[in-house]
């Protein structure tokens, strides 16, 4: 049996840095056994499937390839199809009635400590908001990502210490689910 994901590649073609083209990204992963294999963007999303292994080891597995075949490190991120559904259902703000540029889903490789973005004075961002799931955080930036304060504190280290984090925007989170639908 088979199942679908999508792998979320950290920080790729991004500023003219570890440049990776897509139809490279396709091939390596058939060459890996995927099939279906898909890409979205330029910016690190590709949806295949497979009937071997975890999300840990997929990832693993990509990243290493990656490393091996281009000569940089990814971090990589891959969740299944039915994970990315259940995060779009739960998006605790009201999607419908957002621009997608204000909404953001950013995804950890695991669980995070929720007491680290409990110390997080929530006021002093407003009106920007987030809410932390299990394994992804959900952030609504009404100017966008990239004027964020918020989003800007969230990436520090202290917070996220020892766990990959990618971050995608709702359209994205929207089209990966539709993409992995099996």
């Amino acid at each position: 049996m088979t199942t679908m994901y999508a792998a979320l590649l950290r920080g790729i073609n991004v500023g003219g840095r570890k440049r990776l083209p897509m139809a490279d990204l396709r091939q390596l992963m058939e060459g890996l056994g995927h099939s279906g294999v898909r890409t979205h963007l330029q910016s690190g999303q590709a949806v295949f499937a497979t009937g071997h292994g975890d999300e840990e080891s997929l990832a693993a597995e990509l990243a290493q390839a990656i490393e091996k075949h281009f000569g940089f490190s990814v971090d990589v991120i891959v969740r299944d199809h039915a994970y990315l559904k259940a995060v779009a259902e739960a998006c605790p703000f009201p999607a419908d009635r957002l621009e997608p540029k204000q909404l953001h889903v950013t995804y950890f490789s695991a669980p995070v400590d929720a007491q680290r973005f409990a110390e997080i004075d929530r006021e002093a961002y407003l009106p920007e908001e987030f809410r932390l799931g299990d394994r992804e955080l959900y952030l609504y930036a009404p100017d966008g990502l990239g004027r964020s304060k918020l989003a800007e504190y969230l990436a520090k280290p202290r917070i996220n210490k020892g766990v990959i984090a990618t971050t995608r925007n709702w359209n994205t989170v929207v089209k990966l689910v539709e993409l992995t639908r099996e």
